[in-house]
């Protein structure tokens, strides 16, 4: 229940003090009557709109509009208890007004052992007219959580105090692992970073603190921006990654370059020259709208936009989509063949092999995943848009087992949904879905059916939405929301915003719910090299070590693959008939396209505007840098492709990368759709360009042989090293 407070009425506010009025006690939702775990979970004075603390991006911001004061860090204990932690430990305003010691709160997280937990807090507020302080979201860690205990909370060290650090977690070695919108070395020109569609504020990607010397180190390097990171029970991170790798979209035309007026510098430096020129300032991938001076009609425009459920190793080894599902699989953002000249080209093929039977939606896509504690093959997450629904949307469960094929992995409803996942109209929105140690489902859930708005002002806002957490209930073979896990929690809140006096009474919202129980530490996740190149670097010589070693040294990573010409057999929207000149063919009895390089790119941070906001976005650059191993006849910033299709290369760690292969005359001819980072010292292995779930176009299995490119570059390497 809820009643809105103008200023005309701030008598009345002070007379009613925290409590609300304007419903009846008949209005009130039923409240959960059994018996639940010790949930931990915040609470939050409602917002909406783009870059709040709800959104499903740009969400990491540390401003009161973006996460409105007032909330707190919550406990509630079985037999309902509840206790407000942060308010224990002395931290929040107990006054209306919101003020210098005003917090939010964030995504708590529980140690393994049960007895502590990571969240995220914001603190300051204006105190006075115009004041606009700045605030960070910084980690905090929480003890005293069972009944009896005193609560005590502490600053984590070692983290980066002039930035947004969010989403925090334990690693198996009790590093804190969380994201961040620190530039990828602390370059303060390049601040904010912006996001690849709408040039928003995003986080980086995934940094780690190491346990005993507090040493920050950046794990996984996301351009548009990473969220709700977990960690599974074989040791994985899982998180949801914005991809959006294409041509910049307020800079790509003259139309929109008239507006926003993009300038493009020539390297990352903070005194390097700049152009507005847009022509010729991206050259990969190709363009994504037909008013891009570099357009070609014989190739499909490329618009990418999902957000999906990725995995990488503790130590940022071995990223990769979920088991390395795609979109084939499981759906999201699909595009026409790039080629419009060829008909084997294709939005999807039409004899797909895959298990699951529902797609995941092309304007949004999984957000705050969950493993299942009582059966953890699977997942839980929630399906939303990418605007206006703060987060929500239809509850599903995902396969993810590791040992589980991509093809047969399923996605499968929980709740309710319509056509392309959309909520239906009488289920409400649900977030953050929790699965407990007894099985029970807990999730959050507002009843309001459509877009998250404010029925209100700026200074009296009255948004549609109430986020409150329930237990769900079986219905038939979905899940509805059933009580609330509280009696509501109330709040009357006013503030400086900055030049109006504002004013909020209601009941908080309710997010972020995690089970406060003991769970088995997993283990510290690594992979070995393949037995198949480990015969190559025998052969050579070279001990895999060393070379990690003195790859360590200078920030660089090993990529190797064995046969780049064999494609998975569910991807038909670029060429999957690949032939080298003279070498290995996977175009059967079809004409083909020849290849004979594989250029690679990285995300520089060169772009950024005259008429948007201060900051910096990435566009792609061929791979450049010391160490790095030159292909005599290839395009910049390439490896040549063996005879028998095989690959390696050098490249950056610790930067988005992304890579193309192309042909003699130096034309794309398949050009990747992802960003994906690699760890300083990490020997990647992929058998195949486009990993080969289960057989390839030609039916064949995952190649086995001893890639040739291999042996060539470690025979170089000996002669510099």
């Amino acid at each position: 229940m809820k009643s809105f407070v103008s200023l005309s009425l701030l008598s009345l506010v002070l007379l009613l003090g925290s409590t609300c009025g304007g419903d009846d006690e008949k209005d009130k939702p039923e409240v959960f009557e059994g018996e639940t775990g010790t949930i931990l979970f915040a609470t939050q004075v409602p917002v909406g709109g783009l870059s709040t603390i709800v959104s499903s991006f740009a969400n990491h911001l540390g401003s009161f509009e973006a996460a409105p004061r007032g909330g707190d860090l919550m406990i509630r204990y079985p037999d309902g208890e509840l206790r407000n932690l942060t308010r224990e430990a002395g931290f929040g305003e107990a006054a209306e007004q919101q003020g210098a010691n005003a917090i939010a709160v964030r995504e708590p997280s529980v140690h393994w052992d049960g007895n502590r937990a990571l969240f995220s807090m914001a603190i300051g507020a204006p105190s006075e007219q115009y004041q606009r302080p700045q605030s960070r979201w910084q980690i905090y860690e929480v003890t005293g959580l069972a009944k009896g205990e005193t609560v005590a909370i502490s600053k984590v060290p070692g983290q980066p105090e002039d930035f947004n650090n969010v989403s925090a977690v334990y690693g198996s070695d009790d590093a804190i692992i969380f994201a961040s919108d620190r530039p990828r070395n602390g370059e303060l020109h390049h601040y904010p970073l912006l996001d690849e569609y709408e040039s928003e504020p995003s986080t980086v990607g995934i940094y780690r603190i190491e346990p005993d010397t507090q040493e920050l180190r950046l794990i996984e390097h996301s351009p548009s921006g990473v969220f709700n990171i977990t960690v599974d029970s074989v040791g994985r991170i899982i998180f949801t990654k914005w991809d959006h790798l294409q041509r910049d979209q307020q800079g790509d035309t003259p139309g929109v370059a008239q507006t926003f007026e993009p300038y493009t510098f020539a390297d990352e430096s903070a005194g390097a020259a700049t152009t507005t020129e847009i022509e010729g300032q991206e050259t990969f991938p190709e363009p994504r709208s037909e008013s891009d001076p570099a357009y070609d009609d014989a190739i499909e425009p490329h618009r990418f936009n999902q957000f999906f459920v990725w995995e990488v190793n503790q130590d940022g080894t071995e990223e990769e989509t979920l088991n390395h599902v795609g979109r084939q699989e499981w759906g999201g953002s699909f595009s026409e063949g790039s080629f419009r000249d060829d008909p084997a080209l294709t939005f999807r093929a039409p004899d797909l092999h895959r298990g699951s039977t529902i797609d995941l939606p092309d304007d949004g896509g999984a957000f705050q995943v969950r493993q299942d504690p009582t059966d953890k093959a699977w997942y839980v997450a929630t399906i939303a848009q990418e605007f206006a629904t703060g987060s929500s949307g239809v509850l599903v469960q995902l396969e993810g087992d590791p040992e589980v094929n991509p093809e047969d992995m399923r996605v499968l409803p929980l709740t309710p949904w319509t056509e392309e996942a959309s909520v239906p109209n009488d289920t409400g929105y649900f977030r953050n879905p929790l699965r407990q140690t007894d099985g029970t489902y807990l999730a959050v859930h507002t009843d309001a059916s459509g877009v998250l708005e404010n029925n209100g002002s700026n200074t009296a806002p009255d948004w549609n939405y109430e986020f409150r957490i329930k237990v769900l209930q079986a219905d038939g073979d979905r899940y509805k929301a059933g009580g609330t896990l509280t009696q509501g929690i109330e709040r009357t809140v006013r503030w400086w915003s900055p030049d109006e006096l504002a004013s909020w009474s209601g009941t908080l919202w309710e997010l972020d719910p995690v089970e406060v129980a003991p769970r088995s530490r997993p283990p510290f996740r690594t992979k070995h090299l393949p037995d198949v190149e480990k015969g190559v670097f025998e052969t050579a010589g070279v001990d895999p070590n060393e070379l990690r070693n003195w790859l360590e040294e200078r920030d660089l990573a090993l990529l190797v693959s064995r046969d780049v010409t064999s494609r998975d057999r569910n991807d038909v929207q670029q060429p999957y008939r690949l032939k080298v000149p003279g070498g290995v063919s996977s175009a059967g009895e079809n004409p083909g396209y020849d290849i004979e390089h594989i250029q690679f790119f990285q995300a520089d941070y060169v772009r950024s505007y005259e008429n948007l906001r201060a900051g910096r976005r990435v566009l792609s650059r061929p791979i450049h840098g010391p160490d790095l191993l030159s292909n005599e006849g290839g395009p910049e910033g390439s490896a040549a492709i063996g005879l028998d299709g095989s690959m390696a290369a050098f490249v950056p760690a610790r930067r988005a990368l992304a890579w193309q292969l192309v042909s003699p005359q130096h034309d794309p001819i398949v050009r990747e759709r992802n960003w994906v980072s690699f760890a300083p010292g990490e020997i990647r292995v992929c058998a195949a360009c486009h990993g080969i779930n289960k057989a390839d176009h030609l039916g064949n299995p995952e190649p086995e042989n001893a890639p040739a490119a291999l042996g060539d570059l470690l025979s170089r390497w000996k002669e510099i090293k």
